[in-house]
């Protein structure tokens, strides 16, 4: 006999001995609840649409109680006459993407093509340890901008690193759209944070520093690729991505191929005595074929982040901060420069020697002037230079200050 299924039918049910058994409601069409030998409750909905019979699990008991089981079957049902089946838009839903999937994705048909080896990294860390943490079982679909906004102000504390999750999560997102799996781009019209300008470059005598640093370094192959870096301006990868092949040593010239490049363009960059002597050296030393810095396996290195923070303790360029470990706190070191700074480094103590804009634009393979600007640190000693001979004009015609 059938019944109106309420909270104290439920706990009124016994288990089978096997199988299942299914009490109906009396009241809504095919609604019902459902108990298993091992004692699980759930409520189930029957219907039949487009000429089938089926059976869609509404939930389980006692995480959706009686009464809201109801509510829902209520609202299926009149789904059902619509012409809607449940069942189907449940198992549509299941097969649209999550953030995890887009992200897969993202790095497989996008990242790995188009983007640099750093860059790759760099976006592998921000998946991993921030967005999908977060979203990763979420779909794509159910993302919305507030969501995305809430994720960003978290991160406010670090701004610099909080706008680049904003834009890795556009770049995905614009993707999703191209990929067909929304219409919308959820990060469109939120704010970025304000990035301070950093400035940073080593003058003369951290330059010293550093270099002595790296004179005593144990790992002599990583020491020479920082050397690299701080001798001709390259970008990390640039450098660590170079093989024999490249150098014309007779010459004095470092062909970088297209792909090696931010621009994406050949460049043909000439290097100076310094940089000479160090490849001079190396060559003597290597097989003189593959990769200038090889790593354990034979390929060549993708990071020289762990060397670069040893030499800039030793050099006295990193601060001390506390990590707290399981038993005592421990002290580790954070270098107030970026391996990046070497090129900025390069590229301002040119400017401030006199060297054109123009020229160290070409050194640097920029493509636009604006970019070269943001080296023009001009040091003290030459600003000093340059208004004292503005202060010429004011001696007599006998050459004698006034």
């Amino acid at each position: 006999m059938k019944r109106r299924i309420v909270q104290q039918t439920i706990l009124k049910l016994s288990p089978p001995k096997q199988g299942n058994r299914i009490e109906w409601d009396a009241e809504i069409p095919g609604f019902g609840v459902r108990i298993t030998s091992a004692g699980v409750v759930a409520f189930v909905l029957d219907y039949r649409i487009h000429a089938r019979k089926r059976r869609y699990t509404i939930g389980r008991h006692p995480g959706l109680t009686a009464t809201a089981a109801r509510a829902r079957a209520i609202e299926l049902r009149l789904k059902i006459s619509n012409g809607i089946d449940p069942l189907e838009e449940r198992e549509q839903e299941r097969a649209e993407p999550t953030i995890g999937d887009l992200a897969a994705e993202y790095l497989s048909r996008y990242a790995k093509k188009e983007k640099r080896a750093s860059s790759l990294r760099n976006d592998k860390g921000m998946l991993a340890n921030i967005i999908l943490p977060r979203f990763g079982s979420l779909r794509v679909k159910s993302i919305n901008q507030r969501d995305i906004d809430t994720l960003h102000a978290s991160l406010e504390s670090t701004p610099y690193h909080a706008n680049r999750v904003l834009s890795l999560l556009s770049r995905m997102f614009t993707l999703a759209i191209k990929w067909g799996y929304r219409a919308d781009n959820p990060v469109h019209g939120i704010r970025r944070f304000d990035e301070p300008i950093k400035e940073r470059w080593l003058p003369a005598e951290e330059i010293r520093r550093f270099s002595d640093a790296l004179d005593c370094y144990r790992d002599q192959d990583a020491a020479d690729a920082l050397r690299l870096l701080l001798f001709t301006g390259a970008r990390e990868q640039e450098a660590l991505g170079a093989d024999w092949t490249q150098f014309d040593l007779a010459r004095g010239e470092w062909t970088k191929p297209a792909h090696c490049t931010k621009e994406k363009k050949i460049a043909h960059v000439p290097l100076n005595e310094y940089a000479l002597a160090l490849l001079r050296k190396m060559h003597a030393k290597s097989d003189r074929k593959g990769p200038l810095f090889p790593g354990a396996n034979g390929k060549a290195r993708v990071t020289i982040r762990r060397p670069f923070v040893q030499v800039c303790k030793a050099a006295g360029l990193a601060e001390p901060y506390s990590v707290q470990g399981k038993r005592r706190t421990i002290t580790r070191y954070r270098p107030t420069l970026r391996i990046h700074d070497l090129r900025h480094s390069f590229a301002s103590h040119l400017v401030s020697d006199g060297a054109d804009l123009g020229q160290v634009g070409k050194l640097m393979g920029h493509t636009r002037a604006s970019t070269t600007e943001r080296y023009a640190h001009y040091s003290n000693e030459a600003l000093r230079a340059a208004t004292n001979r503005f202060g010429k004009v004011f001696e007599p015609a006998s050459g004698k200050k006034p």
